[in-house]
């Protein structure tokens, strides 16, 4: 029933996504979503390329499905991550925080799909033209830096404003979502806080509690100011990052406030003192269970929502 045109390019069953979070998304939570049917994804964030390529050997020796890379383009190592993926022939690339367009030639030349975070129409088509073979358009309800629109608002813009296909990201956590996410035109989803809660994910039993205790109101946005605002759970360090944005303390300043913090929440388990990153639908995830159940309830419960909109119908 919901065999998109994502299935078709990511060799996928079900065209359900894994976000790439930095510290959360390793080989296991990548090759548990692969292994479910979905595209799971290795989260490089600023980790140095032999982590990297570490984690795609791991990947492979866990699951032979399609699994990708997320390059996180504030990085210090972007070209050599790059050139890992192109040495491993990892089959598809995830992109956010930059424009990967003079990566495009190369990675597509390799095999390598090429498919952006976007957060805008304007970024949107720009990234069509360089040759992106998909795009993700997410929200401002993620966790993790943000952009300003919503996924409501955005997805069906995007959607008209390409030809490839569109995944919308944000906000999205079970069969509603993913349903909801169709019907704006959408040909896949993202998730990133919902496979948090994975049992394969290997973040600190700490961090994924902290989302099922999440209420509606639990997220709040910081670094504003520093122009790449980021939603994370409150705690002490949110309400620090609140004192010094209110007296307009210096991006370095809050820098080094938000230095190493997420790796803390993740790793650590200090989810007062960490960067919590999670998305507002932190309230609505209630449980932690393996990878595959998160998928196949959403891709069951999506097939009894059209069932009942067609009987309405």
């Amino acid at each position: 029933m919901f065999d998109t045109r994502v299935c078709d390019l990511l060799n996928i069953t079900y065209p359900i996504i894994q976000g790439g979070m930095a510290w959360v998304a390793t080989a296991e939570l990548a090759a548990a979503v692969s292994n479910a049917g979905g595209l799971g994804i290795i989260g490089a964030g600023s980790a140095p390329p032999e982590l990297v390529r570490d984690e795609i050997k791991k990947a492979r020796n866990l699951t032979d499905r399609s699994f990708g890379v997320n390059v996180y383009f504030m990085s210090p190592y972007v070209d050599e991550v790059i050139n890992v993926i192109l040495e491993e022939k990892v089959q598809v690339i995830t992109t956010g925080a930059g424009n990967p367009s003079k990566y495009i030639p190369q990675l597509k030349q390799s095999g390598t799909k090429v498919i952006p975070v976007v957060s805008s129409v304007a970024l949107a088509r720009r990234l069509e033209k360089s040759g992106a073979d998909a795009l993700i358009a997410e929200g401002m309800e993620c966790g993790g830096h943000i952009g300003e629109l919503t996924t409501m608002a955005m997805v069906p813009q995007i959607v008209d404003a390409v030809k490839i296909p569109v995944i919308a990201a944000g906000g999205i956590a079970d069969a509603r979502g993913f349903v909801a996410a169709l019907a704006l035109g959408a040909e896949g989803v993202q998730m990133g806080t919902r496979f948090v809660c994975a049992k394969e994910c290997t973040a600190n039993k700490n961090f994924k509690e902290a989302i099922v205790k999440a209420k509606d109101r639990s997220t709040v946005i910081t670094g504003k100011t520093t122009g790449h605002p980021v939603r994370v759970l409150k705690n002490k360090l949110t309400n620090r990052f609140e004192e010094l944005e209110e007296r307009c303390a210096s991006i370095d300043e809050l820098d080094e406030l938000g230095s190493g913090k997420l790796r803390l929440a993740v790793v650590e388990g200090d989810v007062d003192n960490g960067s919590v990153m999670a998305g507002q639908i932190s309230g609505l995830i209630k449980d932690i269970k393996p990878a595959a159940d998160i998928i196949k309830d959403i891709i069951m419960g999506a097939e009894d929502l059209v069932k009942k909109l067609h009987n309405l119908i």
